[in-house]
């Protein structure tokens, strides 16, 4: 079974046998660090309570990731922010405010700035990154084609400032897999080249790709950690949940593309 808090751990102990080293995404943006590092990023879509179970795996193994939160009480829940953020790892603003401001960007850029100065009651928030809004007209990063995100300490945003880079490799779990650009209406893994593009389905076969890769330089994986569990309940409720998703996702990029 994939997606479990088993596959999620030997994914790590793996990673770290082979020789990667973990930074977060706000060390990695002070330090361009490009020999073999890992990013870890989470987007805290809802049910925090399973980001809280893979960072004390992270903690128990010496790694520090990044947890970006959403404004919306499915996410934003502080006694979790709290807790990961107690154990030593990074807290980013996970921002959606065009989508809720409706394309207002007025109006999304004055709660932009008032959610970040919340989020920073829990830690100094340095990072952001964009909440996908699939089933919104409106892509949150559009914002910044007004706005300027570096302002407020500010120093990074993957989609601006990691993916799509040369030689850096980007791996999202969105649709449940490591190759769902066909479900994915906006978070999507640029990997390599678009003429050597890197497709791994399993996270196991993401681990075997990335131990046996030569000349890695950095890497982000993006989970959403509502998807990792290992009660078998959960587990199958979020596979036939996501499957449906996948379907709607996949009428909705076909729809983008005309």
């Amino acid at each position: 079974m994939d997606f479990t808090i088993k596959t999620y751990r030997h994914l790590l102990i793996s990673l770290k046998e082979a020789g990667y080293h973990f930074i977060t995404f706000e060390e990695w943006c002070a330090t361009h660090e490009t020999v073999k590092t890992v990013i870890l990023r989470h987007d805290v879509d809802k049910k925090p309570e399973r980001s809280l179970a893979l960072a004390e795996i992270e903690t128990s193994l010496g790694i520090k990731a990044t947890y970006y939160f959403r404004i919306v009480p499915q996410s934003n829940q502080p006694v979790y922010i709290k807790a990961i953020a107690g154990l030593g790892h990074e807290i980013g603003y996970h921002y959606e405010d065009l989508s809720l401001a409706k394309g207002n960007i007025a109006g999304a850029y004055d709660s932009y700035r008032n959610n970040l100065a919340y989020f920073r009651i829990f830690y100094p928030v340095k990072t952001i990154s964009m909440h996908g809004s699939p089933a919104s007209p409106y892509d949150n990063r559009d914002i910044w084609k007004s706005y300027d995100y570096h302002e407020f300490g500010i120093i990074g945003e993957p989609y601006f400032d990691f993916i799509n880079q040369a030689d850096l490799l980007y791996f999202t779990d969105t649709g449940r897999c490591w190759d769902g650009d066909k479900f994915n209406v906006r978070d999507k893994s640029m990997n390599d080249s678009s003429e050597n593009k890197v497709q791994v389905h399993s996270t196991q076969e993401l681990t075997d790709f990335l131990i046996h890769r030569e000349n890695v330089k950095a890497v982000m994986i993006s989970t959403h950690p509502q998807r990792w569990t290992d009660k078998i309940t959960a587990w199958l409720w979020e596979y036939i949940t996501q499957n449906a998703k996948n379907r709607v996702k996949m009428y909705l990029v076909k729809r983008k593309r005309g």
